[in-house]
């Protein structure tokens, strides 16, 4: 990923792309054109599109790995936590005015390299790195925003485990992989 920040401008084209592209799926119209119209919506990044409504989490979907361009990454995550994300029941047109979208892009994991359970605690850093956790083929990720439910790593760390489907305290007693990442975050 690009690791330069991305402008208000750029920032507010991509938020005005997710909410067009929700809006015309999910009324059955054609999906805008993307114009990938700076230099950094033309790069590949990596994105998470988170959706709320009411301040609830609503729909939530993105990739930890840039393979498209930006512009498109952003748009097809908008479409995909609106109607794929599996824990809850696809969004109805009906929903859209009271539907927010955040936008996070990522940048490139990196290996956190760590000798204990002791030592990756002390490694996180809560509220800035996102976590992804590996046993195997089993993944699992929290972007940083997750540390505002969780502040403590250890409750943080148990959590993740039960999403990749192993036992809360398996990164206790098991060497895991861990990666860490960081995101800019920004919503309607």
């Amino acid at each position: 990923m690009d690791t330069n920040p991305l402008t208000s401008t750029e920032k507010k084209i991509l938020l005005k792309l997710a909410r067009s592209s929700l809006e015309a799926k999910l009324r059955g119209e054609k999906l805008p054109p993307l114009k990938a119209e700076t230099p950094h919506l033309q790069r590949d990044g990596a994105t998470f599109v988170t959706l709320t409504k009411n301040g609830r989490l609503r729909g939530c979907i993105g990739t930890l790995e840039a393979y498209r361009p930006l512009a498109e990454d952003v748009q097809e995550h908008a479409i995909a936590a609106a109607l794929h994300d599996r824990r809850f029941p696809p969004v109805k047109a009906d929903e859209l005015e009271e539907i927010e979208i955040e936008i996070s892009r990522l940048t490139a994991p990196v290996v956190l390299e760590y000798e204990n359970a002791d030592d990756l605690l002390a490694k996180l850093r809560p509220g800035i790195d996102g976590v992804i956790l590996k046993d195997g083929f089993k993944r699992a990720t929290y972007l940083p925003q997750v540390w505002e439910q969780l502040l403590d790593a250890e409750e943080f760390l148990n959590y993740l485990c039960q999403k990749m489907g192993l036992p809360k305290d398996a990164w206790r007693h098991k060497k895991l992989t861990v990666l860490t990442y960081q995101v800019e975050e920004f919503y309607e």
